[in-house]
């Protein structure tokens, strides 16, 4: 499994933006600059997370891109659903068929058991976790996620 760039990215700059202290908010050169990445990119990047809500902008001289509401009111699960979406979603299925219509396993799939498994441990773990909670306590954050249970063969 891995993390795509974008939601990578898309998170280190909504939480570069959180932790401005600059009123306006920060630029595009400026969060570029912070972040090592591309204006292209950050604009592009900034575009969906103020689409997305997450983030206002102003223009002019001292213009900029700030939070659009508290940062402990922005949820990381719903960000990083904005930036990439779901491992594990509704439409996964009819697009993993393979050469056929429908998929050849939509009865029984164990393969499909296992992607839900993940996809709900991900919800359980970030479902609490906001973007105040990753500017207040960094790295600390990790150890207040509660751990998936044990995997349960019975179900």
């Amino acid at each position: 499994m891995k993390i795509s760039a974008q939601e990578e990215y898309g998170l280190r700059i909504l939480i570069r933006i959180a932790s401005s202290e600059k009123p306006d908010g920060l630029t595009i050169p400026e969060i570029s600059k912070a972040e090592g990445l591309s204006q292209h990119n950050v604009a592009k990047l900034c575009r969906i997370l103020r689409i997305s809500g997450f983030i206002n902008s102003s223009r002019g001289q001292a213009g900029g891109y700030f939070l659009s509401r508290p940062a402990d009111k922005i949820i990381i699960s719903e960000v990083l659903n904005d930036l990439g979406g779901q491992l594990f979603g509704d439409d996964f299925c009819a697009s993993h068929s393979g050469i056929e219509d429908s998929c050849t396993n939509t009865v029984d799939c164990s393969a499909r058991y296992v992607w839900q498994l993940i996809q709900d441990a991900i919800d359980r773990a970030l479902a609490n976790l906001t973007l105040g909670d990753l500017i207040n306590r960094g790295e600390e954050v990790l150890y207040h996620i509660q751990t998936p249970p044990a995997f349960d063969r019975k179900s």
